[in-house]
């Protein structure tokens, strides 16, 4: 492929070359340029793109024709198929909310009260009676003070950690720490540093000499790796060095807990942390983000968190089905119990196959491929064969780490386990990875 003189820093070679197979590049190879022109990577980046969506990078974003139910309608954009009936481990969805009657009644009805939108922000005319509701109501369910609702999961990292620290402050981050961890950071402005993934005692060489503003910020369950962080040894390297503790208990909020509160419910820490962040998305099956804590922290980020402040209110439509389904998840605490007992039967069927799923503790189940050539023909057949399922590979994950993320739901049955367990068992052997 001839790119002109457009080059990767650092790499010494063309953008994509004729002799190496476009597959062993990536996104990371279309970062930066040289030049002068803001578009001079486009047209190299569309040769490459030509190449390889139809190698594997189609399975990203295919179009669902259903809800996001056990068993979904996928479109096969390769071949224009829709495919029927397959088996779900790509969505979140974990107590299988976001279809239940209720909800899908309590939308119904927003949409006759409300309309479809919020038509302005949430310091404006965004809010309506129904998002005041959920930041009570969520706030009770958390057992704090206040709670404070944003449009997204991702706004709510980006808005809570830019809003609260400042240039001259420190962050300390897992370095799993989620996308939106990151570009917080960068936004704050404030000296930023990563500690070894779920090791308290590099946290506290990062720590260590530093006068100031501190904040240290973990996740309560790794997107990537379905792992748990050690809470209690985080919070005591943290409160040895004066700093702050942020969770974002995106993928354990409603389902760790005595009351489903999250990781830090779990370990009876619940009080002790300082920021709760968490979405909508993940186990109630909505849209959204959230953050909770103290009167005074909501009210202060209130001012400053620019993500929510400068966009449009989350939809009322919405906002009454997330109620919903809160109210749900707090009413009926067997979904967390009938969640917990997939993820048993799940993880022992894929483990006595053989398969390697790392250290997952959670719904959150890696199938490791650890073969970055071969993890989209890998993710083909599973999709040909009926599951329905995400291939993970570098830059989401490092080098030689690619994997399969699957996602387990209260609403699978032990069918749909089995069933799934040995399509996926019987692809990874016919390609030697197991």
């Amino acid at each position: 492929m001839s790119t002109g003189s457009n080059r990767i820093q650092g790499s010494g070679q063309d953008a994509v070359s004729a002799d190496v197979d476009a597959l062993d590049y990536d996104y990371t190879n279309f970062y930066f340029g040289s030049g002068d022109d803001a578009f001079a990577l486009l047209e190299p980046f569309a040769e490459w793109w030509g190449q390889v969506q139809p190698q594997g990078y189609y399975q990203y974003e295919l179009p669902l024709h259903s809800a996001p139910s056990t068993r979904v309608d996928v479109e096969d954009t390769k071949t224009h198929e829709v495919r029927k009936g397959l088996i779900n481990f790509a969505s979140y969805n974990y107590l299988g909310l976001s279809y239940r009657p209720e909800v899908k009644q309590a939308i119904k009805e927003a949409v006759d009260r409300f309309g479809g939108g919020s038509s302005g922000s949430p310091i404006l005319s965004g809010t309506t009676q129904l998002h005041k509701q959920l930041a009570d109501e969520l706030a009770a369910f958390k057992a704090k003070e206040a709670a404070m609702i944003f449009p997204t999961g991702y706004s709510a990292n980006v808005g809570v950690i830019a809003g609260l620290m400042r240039s001259g402050d420190l962050i300390v981050a897992d370095q799993y720490a989620h996308a939106s961890i990151v570009d917080g950071m960068i936004l704050s402005k404030a000296k930023s540093r990563f500690f070894r993934h779920n090791k308290p005692e590099d946290l506290d060489r990062k720590l260590r000499g530093f006068e100031g503003k501190k904040l240290v910020i973990v996740e309560g369950v790794y997107s990537m790796d379905g792992d748990i962080a050690p809470l209690p040894e985080i919070m005591e390297v943290a409160r040895s060095h004066n700093a702050r503790v942020l969770i974002d208990e995106a993928h354990s909020t409603f389902v760790f807990g005595a009351n489903g509160r999250g990781v830090a419910e779990h370990f009876g820490l619940d009080a002790e942390v300082d920021i709760h962040i968490g979405t909508f998305s993940k186990s109630l099956g909505g849209q959204g983000g959230f953050v909770a804590g103290s009167r005074a922290l909501i009210d202060y980020l209130r001012g400053f968190s620019r993500s929510r402040f400068f966009s449009c209110a989350l939809a009322p439509t919405v906002v009454a089905g997330i109620t919903r389904a809160l109210q749900l998840a707090s009413a009926e605490p067997e979904l967390r119990t009938r969640l917990w007992e997939n993820v048993e039967i799940m993880q022992g069927l894929l483990r006595d196959g053989g398969v390697d799923i790392g250290d997952s503790e959670s719904q959150v189940i890696p199938i490791m491929v650890r073969n970055d050539a071969k993890v989209f023909e890998i993710g083909e057949e599973l999709l040909r064969e009926g599951v329905f399922i995400n291939p993970v590979k570098y830059p989401a994950v490092g080098k030689h780490k690619s994997r399969f993320r699957m996602s387990i739901s209260a609403a699978h049955s032990r069918d749909e386990l089995e069933e799934g367990a040995r399509i996926i068992v019987d692809v990874l052997k016919r390609h030697h990875i197991i």
